[in-house]
């Protein structure tokens, strides 16, 4: 099936590893100028030398997309070498587990800037290009926490639920205007994230038994969701969060 996807540009941050480096090379696979981004340079240098192997156009800007100014610097370098991005991938890392009585200021303050202002800056910076156009795709990657908050993971589960809401409203804004907005949420996938809260292999197995699918997601699997999204085929489908997550979350709704 095309896509619609070839030669548009697509700026896909968190994307050194995991689900955002396999959004990028599902991206890449459609003919898609990709730009990915990540904090460390040695990561994404190396990212970048897997998505070139088949011939696909990627390149790396590391930036904090947690700080007002690293996200400037990073659009502002997208736009000046392949263009204004008509595809945005916010996939910010997710902040530290704890119980909501055992968090400090600090940092909720931190999980507000990298979770949830990450994103609102983003949209802002990439959305008048996009308005201009009369095209545009505005993706992020959350977590079935929406849904189903996770026990210990208070932070991701309030931010990732703000910036479901954010997002939303956003949707509202600009669906007459050839932009669609939309969340994917991802439920246990095997990534390096699974592996800082379940480094115990039982508890991992516990886990598993949990899942009607009695496995956990390949982050090709969440790629393969976020790229229909961003295609041409997906017009109609804005303001909404689609499941990835082996039938876990048991709302029908």
């Amino acid at each position: 099936m095309e896509l619609g996807l070839r030669n548009k540009v697509a700026l896909v941050t968190g994307a050194s590893d995991g689900i955002g480096k396999a959004i990028a090379a599902a991206l890449v696979a459609e003919g898609a100028t990709v730009v990915i981004n990540a904090r460390g340079e040695v990561r994404l240098a190396t990212a970048v030398e897997e998505l070139r192997a088949g011939g696909g156009t990627v390149r790396a800007v590391a930036a904090d997309v947690a700080s007002a100014a690293g996200v400037e610097a990073l659009v502002a370098d997208v736009r000046s070498s392949e263009g204004d991005p008509d595809v945005l991938v916010a996939n910010a890392g997710g902040p530290p587990k704890g119980l909501p009585s055992a968090l400090t200021d600090e940092q909720w303050r931190q999980a507000y800037e990298l979770t949830l202002m990450s994103l609102v800056r983003l949209a802002t910076a990439t959305l008048p290009a996009m308005r201009r156009k009369g095209w545009g795709r505005i993706l992020a990657v959350t977590s079935l926490s929406v849904r189903e908050p996770i026990t210990g993971l208070a932070l991701s589960n309030a931010m990732r639920s703000g910036a479901t809401a954010y997002l939303k409203s956003l949707s509202n804004e600009v669906a007459a205007e050839g932009i669609t907005v939309n969340c994917v949420a991802p439920g246990y996938t095997a990534t390096e994230r699974l592996e800082e809260l379940f480094s115990d292999d039982e508890a991992k197995r516990a886990l598993v038994e949990t899942i009607p699918s009695r496995r956990l997601a390949d982050p090709a699997e969440v790629a393969a969701a976020a790229v229909f999204l961003a295609s041409n085929q997906a017009a109609y489908i804005t303001g909404q969060t689609l499941l990835v997550d082996g039938g876990i979350v048991g709302s029908p709704f």
